[in-house]
């Protein structure tokens, strides 16, 4: 009796093991090949009115990381080439002493992206916030997405079910040791599981706070 109770538990176990299996890795699938054929590199994308930019990070001295640079350079260079006529610079700018969308505004005005074409989202922690608030508050209709491409499919996946029609466009511009892609990599796998529960079960409402001056024929 005791042996078959074993027995049953373990392939209990096992069936739960597999499906939690195929819950963390079938997302991550959908998204992947949702998005194969909405990326584009710079050169090839095609022109849009606005481009979003994430955020990624910022190092102690308050300056973008290395993979936030990378995006903000890929959507300068956009703009630069008349891909697009603005950028939304979306990332975490609500505590004292870090704010992203201000340093990605800094570095791009460095790279020769002139002020009036930048407008910034202090409240887009999240990819979902990002998404959410570029159609909600900023009345984006459609953008091409500026990320790298471990992130873009998430980014595409969230945008175009929340109603803003999104292209991607891959951020390249440097190489990344492995062992970072592998763990951004691993962290998308479980953040593409969080995306799908926000869209399809929790819905959840990011801060929405006032439109900012938005100009874009």
């Amino acid at each position: 009796m005791l042996k078959r109770l074993f027995k049953f538990l373990w392939r209990l176990i096992l069936i739960l093991g597999a499906m939690g299996l195929v819950g963390l890795i079938l997302p991550r699938l959908i998204t992947t090949m949702y998005a194969v054929d909405r990326i584009f590199q710079k050169e090839s994308a095609l022109p849009e009115g606005i481009a979003i930019v994430f955020g990624a990070g910022l190092r102690r001295d308050g300056t973008p990381t290395p993979i936030l640079r990378d995006r903000v350079q890929t959507a300068a260079s956009l703009y630069l080439s008349g891909k697009v006529e603005k950028l939304l610079m979306s990332g975490d700018g609500q505590m004292e002493g870090y704010n992203e969308p201000e340093a990605m505004r800094q570095f791009a005005l460095s790279l020769g992206v002139p002020n009036e074409a930048i407008t910034l989202d202090f409240a887009g922690s999240r990819t979902y916030d990002t998404c959410y608030r570029a159609k909600t508050v900023f009345g984006v209709k459609s953008a091409l997405l500026v990320t790298q491409k471990f992130h873009l499919p998430r980014a595409l996946f969230l945008c175009n079910a929340l109603g803003l029609e999104a292209l991607g466009v891959e951020a390249n511009n440097r190489q990344f040791w492995r062992g970072s892609m592998l763990v951004w990599n691993v962290r998308e796998q479980l953040a593409t599981v969080g995306a799908f529960l926000d869209v399809y079960v929790s819905n959840p409402t990011p801060v929405s706070g006032e439109t900012e001056p938005w100009h874009v024929d």
